[in-house]
């Protein structure tokens, strides 16, 4: 029996092993397929559609094969230098008679991302030429870019929904005290509140103040925004009594929204269509009713790539920066430091300029990469740091190098502050009956033991080297901004502020997009900076990354957000539940000293990672919901 079973194994083993050869062969011809079609699609006269059923990123995360041949839901990410070039190019394009933005299941952005794409959408607009703006239901980042467009179509079963920035978030100390866990916290900052979760049932007095300065700013800028690029939108109402007004609609959202000049006309997909028509031409006869003559974003993208072929090294930090090698969408220490090396050694470059979209993370990593810009430095290279949504924490560590920072009014920046967690179990085990014991020669004999505990010895050591850490940042940074150590502990302390704000202390130089960054590092390496363009140091996607981001691009839209108003805000607010687990289970099982800012979260993108949802899914079925 055991030969027979022993034989049937291998047969299995056989079975299975072809099976995977099968498909890989499968998928290499189909991307040949794809790859044999022309690089450069024909485009025909049309309106170009931005269907961004998803958030707009810095760099999206890539895809695993792996993930979506098991059938998980994958969402769809827009990377905003592609989004902006695209809408730049269609504004002198005969060939786009307008643009159409489709806003149904957008993801959401950062502020400052938001406003870069609202800005080349105005500059559309200003061209001459229309740009429409249709969902079912809007949000606040949704309608942000609908706000850019001349027309703002809505839905009759939907409307705009405003919620306005903040909200609540998970506290962890009530349940940590009932398991017994014994959460060792060594920060340095007052306004260091990525670790609240673990020490309070609730916000601080000074993470409160320093959230409401934070939101209050960038909820200022958003309604300057809207109103300047809609002046007869009435949003107070919205923010102060939103009831009363679909009240007074008749219950009648859509109605309410178009009473009060958020929206131009209330009307269903088809007459959207046949409206869009009217401009840019009727679709094919085999197409269906209210359809119209389209250009497709991606099919527009690889028509009209953006430059990436020049002298001015662009190195993108986007995401959480991780220790070691990371994907695209994290960004892993070693992974940037070596293209920013390698490119240094290959390419001929005349200057450097680091895009940073990130909330930060480890702080080993982080000054991985600051010395691998310092190279670029001791090299002669000018060094211009391109600030995008957020760009805190290690995310500034790593821009303190700089000879100029750019950033916009609404990027989230600062929380210049470091803190560790280390959780122990010994209170935990007792409860069932489980003890430790043994020899320990020194203070520091098995420390930091998670079983037995932290002894005070080793929490002291810790606290001294956070303490010491600290200091490192505070110094880089008044010997980068020639601000005195003083003033830089007092704008420090782990807080968080906007673009505007950070400029006015010192943080930051300019306003500007990565566009005007590049031009600034042309300027310094006295090149002109109308012909300069960039080279971008980062790995080209796999033939595999790239198949399976061609075929997640078709009908398939398992993985977004639903349309209606209603359920875009549970959706959204899911989305933060699933993003604030995963935070909590990366504080808790990352280790090593960390410059992160989990309060930059809430402003960004609504989508959160399949990681954080499924763990999102474990938690509330244990709950039994």
């Amino acid at each position: 029996m055991k030969l027979v079973r022993g034989a049937w194994k291998l047969l299995v083993g056989i079975k299975d092993a072809l099976v995977l050869v099968a498909m890989l062969l499968f998928f290499a011809l189909v991307f040949a397929a794809l790859n044999a079609r022309p690089s450069a699609p024909a485009i025909k006269d049309g309106a170009l559609v931005l269907d961004l059923d998803g958030p707009i990123v810095e760099q999206p995360a890539e895809i695993s094969p792996l993930a979506f041949v098991s059938g998980q839901q994958i969402g769809r990410q827009y990377r905003l230098r592609d989004v902006v070039h695209a809408i730049d190019t269609a504004r002198t394009d005969d060939r786009v008679k307008a643009v159409v933005l489709d806003l149904d299941r957008f993801g959401g952005a950062y502020p400052a991302i938001l406003g870069e794409v609202a800005e080349a959408l105005i500059r559309v607009r200003q061209s001459g030429k229309p740009v429409l703006a249709y969902a079912t239901g809007y949000t606040d980042g949704g309608y942000r870019l609908a706000a850019a467009a001349s027309e703002v179509w809505v839905d009759p079963l939907g409307g705009v929904v405003l919620n306005g920035p903040g909200g609540s978030q998970p506290y962890y100390k009530g349940l940590i005290d009932k398991l017994g866990v014994t959460t060792h916290v060594y920060r340095v900052g007052q306004f260091k509140s990525a670790v609240e979760p673990y020490t309070r049932a609730d916000q601080s007095p000074e993470a409160r103040a320093a959230s409401q300065a934070l939101y209050g700013a960038l909820f200022d800028q958003w309604k300057s925004a809207v109103a300047q690029a809609r002046p007869k939108a009435q949003l107070a109402g919205w923010f102060a009594q939103p009831a009363r007004l679909v009240q007074n609609a008749g219950g009648d959202l859509s109605k309410a929204n178009l009473a009060t000049g958020l929206v131009d006309k209330v009307g269903d997909r088809l007459s959207f269509g046949r409206r869009v028509a009217e401009i840019a031409g009727a679709a094919d006869d085999d197409k269906p009713a209210g359809s119209f003559a389209q250009i497709p974003y991606y099919a527009y993208t690889r028509a009209s790539p953006a430059p990436d072929d020049g002298t001015i090294g662009v190195v993108t930090v986007a995401g959480e920066i991780v220790d070691g090698k990371a994907a695209p969408g994290r960004a892993g220490g070693d992974t940037i430091a070596n293209y920013l090396l390698k490119g240094l050694a290959e390419k001929k470059l005349k200057a450097l300029v680091l895009r940073v979209d990130s909330p930060g993370g480890s702080v080993m990593a982080s000054e991985r990469i600051r010395l691998a810009v310092m190279e670029a430095k001791r090299r002669g290279l000018p060094v211009v740091v391109s600030m995008g949504g957020v760009a805190a924490s290690g995310g500034y560590w790593i821009s303190t190098p700089a000879d100029m920072i750019f950033a916009e009014p609404n990027t989230i920046t600062g929380s210049i502050g470091v803190f560790g967690v280390l959780p122990s179990f010994e209170k935990s085990l007792a409860k069932i009956g489980v003890t430790s014991d043994g020899v320990k020669l020194t203070p520091l004999s098995g420390q930091p033991d998670l079983i037995g505990g932290i002894n005070d010895e080793t929490g002291a050591m810790i606290q001294s080297s956070i303490e010491q850490v600290y200091q490192r940042f505070i110094t880089s940074v008044s010997s980068a901004r020639k601000i005195p150590v003083a003033r830089v502990n007092e704008i420090a302390q782990g807080r968080v502020w906007d673009g505007g704000t950070a400029r006015q202390i010192g943080l930051v130089d300019r306003f500007g997009t990565l566009g005007d960054a590049i031009k600034e590092a042309a300027r310094r390496a006295k090149i002109d900076p109308a012909t300069a363009k960039p080279v971008y140091l980062e790995k080209k996607p796999s033939w595999a990354a790239q198949l399976v981001q061609q075929m997640n691009n078709g009908e398939d839209e398992s993985g977004a957000a639903p349309t209606d108003a209603l359920g875009r805000i549970a959706w959204e607010q899911r989305q933060v539940l699933a993003q604030a687990a995963g935070d909590v289970r990366r504080l808790a099982m990352g280790g090593g000293i960390q410059a992160r800012c989990l309060e930059c979260g809430p402003a960004g993108p609504v989508q959160a990672a399949a990681g954080d949802q499924r763990l999102l899914d474990l938690l509330l079925a244990r709950l039994g919901l």
